[in-house]
């Protein structure tokens, strides 16, 4: 039940997240080959996207300096940036779209052997656990389960990894090429969101918990 201010109970305060996490990965490795490769396609899309940019910026300042440079170089290379800067942002969407295309058949297969396994697990109990469980709450687990192993595999796949690689290329760009005053401002900033994120995370997880509870004994 909630209580009087509102909140929902503690619950669950015993998660192993990380250790739920590392129990996927002999699932992924399984299909290595094609996880490897994603990843590789991620990285290079990550690369083309940061290179859009430093692309359009070549553009404007081959503008602002042309009057300075033979007619044949001010003809021939704001064509060629603009070739380029059209072929980095067709090779982002390209390499973003092959990475879907190869990792669904990872995070499918990922999501059909967990989903197996805990089936398996389940009839090997003995007839004493399925006669006190209450079957539609396990079911609903089970459905949850299925469900989040996909979205975990989503996030990591196509939300947290790519993050990663882009604020790792932003950061050697901006710490090479400017000033460190704005290196520190996106490390500060990125800092502070990451802080903000992970605390709000964990505070609404209580109510998320405390919801799947509920659901599972409507569906009991």
């Amino acid at each position: 039940m909630m209580n009087a201010g509102g909140a929902a109970p503690q619950v669950h305060k015993d998660r192993r997240d990380w250790h739920n996490l590392k129990g996927m990965l002999p699932f992924l490795w399984e299909f290595r080959g094609r996880a490897l490769f994603a990843l590789s396609c991620l990285i290079l899309s990550k690369v083309a996207n940061v290179g859009v940019p430093l692309v359009l910026k070549e553009i404007v300042e081959h503008f602002e300096h042309a009057k300075d440079q033979p007619l044949l170089l001010a003809a021939v290379l704001p064509l060629s940036l603009l070739v380029a800067y059209g072929a980095l942002k067709l090779a982002a969407s390209l390499f973003n779209e092959l990475r879907d295309v190869v990792f669904a058949k990872v995070r499918y297969r990922a999501m059909r052997r967990l989903s197996t396994r805990v089936l398996e697990h389940l009839h090997r109990l003995s007839l004493r656990f399925h006669l006190d469980r209450k079957t539609g709450a396990v079911s609903r687990d089970l459905e949850r389960g299925t469900r989040s192993v996909s979205q975990i595999l989503n996030y990591m796949a196509f939300s947290v990894l790519p993050i990663i690689v882009e604020f790792s290329l932003v950061a050697f760009i901006l710490l090479r090429d400017y000033e460190l005053e704005f290196a520190f401002a996106m490390f500060g900033s990125v800092v502070v969101y990451v802080f903000v994120t992970f605390a709000i995370t964990e505070w609404r997880m209580d109510f998320r918990h405390f919801m799947n509870r509920l659901d599972s004994e409507a569906n009991t």
